[in-house]
Order: C-alpha cells, then structure tokens, then sequence
C-alpha cells in the first residue's frame, strides 16, 4: 500500500520588514555586505507562499531558521504572519530558528549581533529585537505544539510529516560562533526519537540549520565553527542507526553531499540555498514511505511581484547583489570610472584601502581583463593534455569569463567545467603546479588552506565541477 507525502523546505528567508529601514546609502551598504536581497526580502518570500499554496498536492511546509536577518520583532512579527497565511491555507508549517534571529546585547549568549537597527537616510537607530530565550515561544504553534516529542533543552522537536515519515526538526541556533548544536542531553535526546521512529515502523528524516557534511573540504577546515556543532559525532550517528537524508541551509550553498559511516552506510546532507540569494530556490521533497523512495527538487520562481527589478530576472536580480556579480560590475568600473568603482565597492570591499592604492589596483585589473585562458597553459604545464582545438579557444577565451562562471556557481551549484573541458585541464593543472612550489618551499600560510589529506588540486574540482552526485538541485534515494 501506498504511503505518499511530499513536502516543501525554505532555509535562510533573512526577511526584513519595510518598517526597518529607508531607501538610501546605510541600507544599500547593509545589502551590499551581505550580498542578498534584503529589500526585496517581503515580495520574494511571498512569491514562493503563493506558490507553496497553489499546489494542492503538498500540505506542509518546512523553515529551517535564519528566519530574519537581523532578530528585529517588526521582521519576526511580518514573518509569522507569512506562516499564518500557509496554515489558513491548509498547509501544516513547521519552523526552525537560528543565529539571525535573536540578539545578545549584553554578550551572554555570544551572539555576533549585539542588536537590532533601523536604518535611516543618513545611519541607524536601534529597535527592539528577540532574544534566544524568546524564540521557542515565539514559534511555538510552529513547532513544540504539533511535536511528538520536545527536547526541553534545546527546543528541537519530532513532528509526523506524512504516513509512516517523521522529521527531526534540530534547534542548533547555540551562540552563534563557538557551539551551534546540540549538548549531551540533545544528543541523547535525538538518539531516542531515531529508535522511537524506527520501532514504529517509520522513516525519519533530519533536518537542522548548520551544515553537517560542508560544502566544499576547505570550508570546515577554514571556519568549522560554522558548521553544525558535533557534526561528527551526528554522521557516526545517522550511519549507525541507517537514517539517509538530513536537510540543512546556512551556507546560502545548493550542494548535495554524500557520506560513507564506518560500517559502509551512506547519508545525503542536503543544503538548500538562501531564498534571498544567488538563485532564490526552495526544495520539494516527494516521498513513498511504504517503498522509501525519496525524489528531492529544486523550485524557483521567474520574477517578483511587486518589486520593481526593471527587466531582470529574480536570479538576475540576485546575481547583481551576489559576490560574482558585484565582482562582474566592478571590474570594469575600476579602469573606466575610478570613482563609480568606489561607490559601487561600499560595503563590500574596503574602500579607504582602494583610495590609497588606485594604481595598483587599476594595474591589476588591467592585467585580469586583458589576460586570457591560454596564459594559464605554460603555468600549469597542460598543454599535452589538450587538443589543439581546446588551445586555439583558450586563446580567445578571457580569462575573466571562466573567473565569472567560477564564481557564479559558488552559490548555485552545479559548476560546468567536467573533466574532459579545458578549463577544468588548465585550472587543474595551474593548482597541481602550485601543491608542488607548497610543498617544496613549505609555503605555510598557503599550506594553512589546504585541509589534512587533501590538495589544491583536489579543492580546485569542488568549484570547477559536480564530481559528487552529479546534479546539486536534484536526488532520487531510497531511505530503507
């Protein structure tokens, strides 16, 4: 017989009520810095409610924290109206929170927002915000009151999501820097719910805001903070009780991950990007409880009604907010408006620094403009691996637009450049050349970026092509 559920997953919505701020140069910068669409934030999420409530196949709903950008109660208050209009339109909501929704000012919860702001023409003014302890409350009706089980520390809770399908919805919002996760007693907590679901004859699945498997090698060995607290102890976990599939967001990375316990069970880490950045996806997530075949994909949606983003695209639009494509602006600013360059750099690079070495840096970009693909031929030693087609477009390929399609996938997943291309032979070639010149003159600071066990070489596929599962906005798993 029969067990079909389906449900969709929002992580990282950062809204931002209209109330907190005015047009002008502070919330421009804000946006800037964090490269998403801030403004915008409103009318892009109730773009994909209005799709969420058009498909009247799929009854729940899943948010997995970051809720606001900033904690503000105007934003969280916005928020939970938005989730109010799901369940006055029949669908179930279940909500997660984390480090962007809540305030330390006092410093005890080491939060890395000491408060909330509005942001005027010409600065900001402070407004009240939620504090950690303020949060379970808060989203209480979305969450611990339709739960199977509370744990009392954290917050967490089990809810059913379908015939025979449970959820584990994590509360790892910590203190925003040294511990997002769970402590002994959650631990213990999570390890019950997982025998419980199975003792019953259900499937679970986990859910949680950090990253349990990263992105990419360097980035647990950069900033492992950021990943979810204990994550190594939770993959023992999910290989050894067989649990196949855990959901998570904070990176604002598309990226399906696999990996392999001891005992040679498999789990996906599935990382939806930020709905306010890059690509502006959300998961839908199809499952047969009675087969245990899983199919997650990627929707998104074309435009944003109304907000005015003149003939582009949403992902057009964030592209321009979004790391690539402020570097892809400024560039050309750099050698044609020095100054234009400058305005455009607020907020994200530092511009004091920029005034004092203009022709340094117009020298630089100079050079990367005129500097094509083939260049990097020589350094890398790769011309024996190309065909003399592959070299004649490498010349008349900039190096600038592989630098682009790099970087614009960072985000969005599914890098393009397989094996077999030019840009992947070159690029490869560049970084194996450079792991050599490391190990050979004990270059420790870039050595320092290289992760135990890995190479420049190795890192360097993560953002040149998908070598994982092959396709970052979709999967099909068997969850038994």
């Amino acid at each position: 017989m029969s067990k079909k559920s389906s449900f969709y997953l929002l992580t990282d919505t950062h809204y931002v009520s209209k109330k907190t701020w005015v047009e002008g140069k502070p919330i421009n910068n804000r946006e800037r810095g964090d490269q998403i669409a801030l403004k915008a934030s409103p009318e892009i999420l109730d773009a994909f409610i209005e799709k969420i409530i058009a498909d009247t196949q799929t009854d729940t709903v899943i948010f997995l924290g970051d809720n606001t950008n900033s904690g503000d109660v105007d934003s969280h208050n916005e928020f939970r109206e938005r989730l109010d209009k799901l369940k006055a339109a029949g669908k179930k909501v279940y909500v997660t929170y984390a480090t962007h929704d809540y305030c330390s000012p006092n410093g005890e919860d080491e939060c890395f927002q000491h408060g909330a702001c509005r942001f005027t023409q010409t600065g900001t003014e402070p407004i009240e915000f939620l504090k950690r302890s303020d949060l379970f409350d808060f989203y209480r009706p979305y969450g611990a009151d339709q739960a199977l089980s509370v744990d009392a520390e954290s917050g967490s809770y089990t809810v059913r999501i379908g015939d025979g399908l449970r959820l584990a919805a994590i509360i790892d919002n910590g203190n925003g820097r040294s511990h997002c996760g769970l402590f002994e007693e959650g631990n213990r907590w999570l390890s019950d719910q997982i025998s419980q679901a199975k003792a019953a004859g259900d499937l679970i699945m986990l859910a949680v805001h950090h990253p349990v498997i990263p992105p990419w090698d360097v980035f647990s060995h950069m900033v492992d903070y950021e990943m979810y607290g204990g994550y190594k102890e939770l993959c023992d976990t999910m290989c050894e009780n067989d649990v196949r599939v855990i959901f998570t967001g904070h990176t604002h990375v598309q990226n399906i991950r696999e990996f392999t316990g001891k005992n040679g069970n498999r789990f996906v880490d599935v990382s939806t990007i930020s709905l306010v950045n890059a690509a502006g996806k959300m998961r839908k997530v199809e499952v047969d409880a009675s087969s245990g075949e899983c199919e997650i994909t990627s929707v998104g949606i074309d435009k944003i009604p109304g907000f005015d983003t003149g003939e582009a695209s949403l992902y057009e639009y964030l592209y321009s907010l979004n790391f690539p494509g402020i570097v892809k602006k400024i560039v050309p600013l750099a050698l044609a408006d020095y100054d234009a360059f400058l305005d455009a750099s607020e907020g994200f690079l530092p511009v004091d620094m920029l005034k004092k070495h203009k022709k340094i840096v117009r020298f630089a970009f100079r050079r990367l403009t005129k500097a094509r693909l083939s260049s990097l031929i020589k350094l890398g030693k790769s011309r024996k691996n190309l065909s003399k087609e592959q070299i004649r477009s490498a010349k008349n390929t900039p190096l600038t637009d592989v630098v682009y399609e790099i970087l614009s996938h960072i985000y969005t997943g599914n890098a393009p450049y397989s094996p077999d291309t030019a840009e992947n032979i070159i690029v490869s070639g560049v970084a194996r050349r450079l792991d050599r010149i490391v190990s050979l003159f004990k270059i420790e600071k870039l050595a320092a970026l290289i992760p135990p066990g890995s190479s420049l070489e190795i890192m360097a596929q993560d953002f040149l092509y998908n070598t994982r599962t092959g396709d970052d906005d979709s999967i099909k798993l068997l969850l038994k």
